[in-house]
């Protein structure tokens, strides 16, 4: 893993009197793909706010990249890219125009621009064919705004929601979009509530409700500590009538069953075997991240 990309310590937000983020602490690493989940209202997009400046804390310590926002506000942004969930474009402008007006507020050289914003508009598979950004669907909207976020050419990218609101295969090809990034060795923060999405891309995982941390580690040491444990037995055989098990299910041409005992499986095993039946498979489901979440939050 590399250095730490983003350090939070003890980071609260006061709005008036609500308190919307409640002394979070957190580690990001270099090239790593890190997720914050949680339902409406934990904190998510406010905690974002304040990674990416802003909005400014009302305590606690935000350090990007060895920087702080109190004396390197501009030379941290230089470094970021920032998507929000809601992301307002210009649309009566070409989309290649609006591009280079973005580059021109980074300060990015013409030829350079003009070179990356075509790397960019292949790598997202955009062609908007000299159409205004109000005549683009709101998939090659977003496509747009990501181009946005990617100009300057930063180091973080931190993404509210990048695949909200999109149809199935445009929301998976800004998934894999977003693999890609963290394989050129960017750091990727994104908050989601599509959690299988969270599950199959996220190295490690914030997981807040009212403003605090539930839970934050990697992915898998997640889904091992509070999944639970089920195993499943498959089987085919042609007489049912000696087999007395309880939650026997039919399966298409085959018999399933499902139980959190290694004894039971063993137990069943032999029973299947002496009635001449034949295993087809025992396998061991994962918990799904959406099933440890809902516990987790109390929904």
């Amino acid at each position: 893993m590399g250095d730490v990309a983003i350090s939070v310590k003890g980071v609260c937000k006061y709005y008036d009197d609500f308190l919307a983020v409640a002394g979070i602490d957190l580690e990001i690493h270099e090239g790593e793909i890190f997720g914050i989940v949680g339902p409406n209202g934990a904190g998510k997009t406010t905690l974002l706010k304040m990674i990416s400046g802003l909005v400014s804390q009302s305590s606690g310590e935000i350090n990007i990249l060895g920087y702080d926002f109190a004396t390197n506000e501009v030379e941290i942004k230089k470094r970021i890219g920032f998507l929000p969930e809601d992301s307002p474009l210009y649309e009566n402008m070409r989309v290649m125009d609006y591009l280079i007006f973005f580059s021109e507020i980074f300060g990015v050289k013409k030829d350079i621009a003009t070179s990356r914003i075509q790397e960019l508009l292949t790598a997202l598979d955009l062609n908007p064919n000299r159409k205004k950004i109000g005549e683009l669907s709101k998939g090659m909207k977003r496509k747009v705004a990501i181009a946005r976020s990617l100009i300057n050419d930063p180091e973080i990218l931190i993404y509210d929601e990048p695949t909200s609101g999109l149809d199935p295969m445009t929301s998976k090809y800004i998934v894999d979009f977003i693999r890609e990034l963290k394989g050129q060795g960017k750091t990727i923060v994104f908050s989601a509530h599509n959690l299988y999405q969270v599950e199959s891309v996220c190295d490690r995982i914030l997981i807040m409700n009212n403003g605090k941390k539930i839970v934050n580690d990697f992915t898998k040491d997640i889904i091992q500590r509070y999944g639970r444990t089920e195993y499943q037995i498959e089987f085919r055989i042609n007489d049912v009538s000696g087999l007395h098990f309880e939650g026997m299910e039919r399966c298409n041409e085959h018999y399933l069953i499902r139980t959190p005992s290694i004894d039971d499986i063993n137990r069943i095993t032999r029973k299947i075997i002496e009635n001449d039946g034949d295993i087809v498979e025992v396998r061991t489901p994962e918990t799904p991240l959406e099933e440890i979440f809902l516990e987790l939050v109390g929904a």
